[in-house]
């Protein structure tokens, strides 16, 4: 009886389709990623053992470097016109004279460290060439010329009647007393008292009650 031969089919699979997928994912994780602003200064933060995540949007941020230098940011990634409010709001009350260039180049300067002096030029220099300026940062030690009371202010009106507005500091471990105090006191001179510290996450200490809370719930009575 004669043998049935059956046919042979290729083993080879077109991975065209596999290659496509690949790069429709990949496409799709460069477009939802979301990478982390530039710092205007390196900052070695303290270390803390409570963790919360740190606002995106409605925040001021007020940097003090090792060199006692201040800057101010806000964090506002939802609604871009709170730029132009805060800097229109500045450009008015110290008579800077601003362009329309510069107040628009505001929205892309990740962080001012400037006196008002200083400003014009930081604002007329293109956002990526901004980082080869020398910013010395904002003047607060002087009580009569305390500048950060200013942004402050300008922050307050643009942000007014937002849900959840918060002001954080954020200060290198080398910074001097001083310097803190200051901001502090421009904070409190536009009535804010309360704000956030950021600070470098650390681990719990091992045998402390806040240890005990944090991975152990309390029994139901």
């Amino acid at each position: 009886m004669p043998s049935v031969k059956m046919p042979r089919h290729s083993t080879d699979t077109d991975m065209t389709p596999f290659v496509d997928i690949a790069f429709l994912i990949l496409s799709f994780f460069i477009m939802a990623t979301k990478f982390k602003p530039p710092e205007p200064v390196e900052i070695e933060t303290p270390a803390s053992v409570l963790a919360q995540k740190l606002p995106e949007n409605n925040a001021v941020l007020i940097t003090i470097d090792s060199a006692n230098r201040v800057f101010f940011s806000i964090m506002s990634e939802k609604d871009k016109t709170k730029f132009d409010d805060l800097i229109n709001e500045i450009n008015t009350s110290q008579n800077l004279g601003l362009t329309p260039a510069e107040i628009n180049n505001f929205r892309l300067t990740y962080a001012v460290g400037v006196p008002f002096g200083g400003l014009k030029q930081l604002l007329g220099t293109h956002p990526k060439e901004q980082a080869g300026l020398k910013q010395t940062g904002i003047p607060v030690l002087d009580s009569t010329n305390n500048q950060l009371i200013w942004w402050i202010s300008a922050a307050k009106k643009a942000f007014a009647g937002q849900k959840g507005f918060k002001y954080l500091i954020k200060g290198d471990g080398g910074s001097k007393y001083p310097t803190f105090e200051a901001v502090i006191s421009a904070l409190k001179k536009n009535e804010e008292f309360k704000y956030n510290l950021v600070t470098a996450l650390d681990d719990v200490p091992s045998g402390t009650e806040f240890e005990k809370t944090r991975y152990f719930k309390p029994k139901d009575k």
